[in-house]
């Protein structure tokens, strides 16, 4: 059985084992170059009909 460390008193190696364990996995995706698809659709700037601003 293995004695219990607080984290604070763990060697610098050790607490970067711990942390890398507790990441989460992307799974070879990169987090940063992906837009989710609700995103994409939430606002767009151009109206919907064009000449609706000048309806007569």
């Amino acid at each position: 059985m293995e004695k219990f460390v607080s984290y604070d008193k763990m060697s610098k190696k050790e607490q970067k084992k711990l942390n890398s364990v507790q990441r989460r996995d992307w799974n070879g995706l990169n987090p940063v170059t992906r837009v989710a698809q609700e995103k994409k659709k939430a606002y767009k700037r151009n109206p919907k009909h064009r000449n609706s601003l000048f309806a007569e």
